[in-house]
């Protein structure tokens, strides 16, 4: 697990959120923070905001009230395209759905966009690109297409994409709710050693027990409000909130009960004993 260790200013800091679409009203005065090195999970039940916030911090989202701030950049205070994406030079995102480009290759997935963004040479953006696919255990599929790859091999792909750009902060957006349950553990394995690597990340995500061994901080949300936030073994073993009690009742088993068998290979704190799709 990435340190606790945090500096006075947070890399992300979301103040009184507030967005709606239309009479729906969707987050209800969000307070967040990030801070370097972290890994971050936001839980809650489906429709609660979650992946909402994720596109607030991006800029995809503009909220009607509040403050959104990454680095020393002002998100909410950004009007023009152009600074929209300097900021997501900055920010990566790896969505549910993997969104590669079907028509390249594997390789040409990861080049293009250093390439055209970043202004990298052909031969700096490619040694790259293969530097992230052995990264992800996808080397061997450089010349591949999309179409040729399992769903964990793709939301892989799309993963080493979103390093290909440098990010200081990168966003998985339930990465795992679309993949065949035999494919979540490779890619979860991607991003657990990102994390004890030290990158700083944010994850909406609905698998509870790898949220609870990798985060630093959890944050449960519903109906457009943080209802409780603390370190993982705050909200998961000792949660403060009934709701929270209840919604952890139901996704993993009543908190503080749950014992740990260290042979179970089903048990995320083994998840290197689960096997990479080739």
């Amino acid at each position: 697990m990435p340190s606790t260790e945090t500096v006075a200013e947070p890399l992300v800091s979301l103040r009184d959120l507030h967005l709606s679409f239309g009479s729906n009203a969707v987050l209800k005065g969000i307070d967040l923070d990030v801070h370097r090195g972290q890994a971050v999970s936001i839980i809650g039940p489906s429709g609660s905001g979650k992946s909402t916030i994720l596109r607030c911090i991006t800029g995809l989202l503009q909220p009607q009230r509040g403050t959104i701030r990454v680095g020393a950049t002002e998100v909410h205070t950004l009007a023009q395209e152009a600074q929209r994406i300097e900021l997501r030079k900055r920010v990566g995102f790896v969505f549910q759905q993997y969104n590669l480009f079907p028509h390249l290759s594997v390789l040409e997935n990861l080049v293009i966009a250093p390439r055209k963004v970043l202004g990298q040479s052909r031969i700096e953006a490619e040694k790259q690109a293969r530097a992230l696919l052995a990264k992800v255990r996808m080397e061997h599929k450089a010349n591949a297409f999309p179409g040729q790859l399992s769903g964990g091999q793709q939301q892989r792909v799309a993963i080493a994409r979103a390093l290909a750009m440098r990010p200081e902060l990168i966003l998985f957006d339930e990465v795992t709710s679309a993949l065949d349950p035999e494919t979540v553990g490779e890619v979860l394995t991607v991003i657990r050693e990102l994390t004890e690597e030290g990158m700083t990340c944010v994850l909406v995500t609905h698998e509870m027990r790898f949220a609870e061994e990798i985060s630093d901080i959890v944050y449960f949300t519903e109906n457009g409000v943080i209802v409780e936030h603390g370190s993982a073994a705050q909200i998961f073993q000792h949660p403060t909130s009934e709701r929270t009690q209840a919604f952890l009742r139901h996704a993993v088993g009543d908190p503080g009960r749950r014992l740990a068998i260290s042979n179970d290979p089903y048990l995320l704190s083994n998840l290197g004993r689960y096997s990479l799709s080739v």
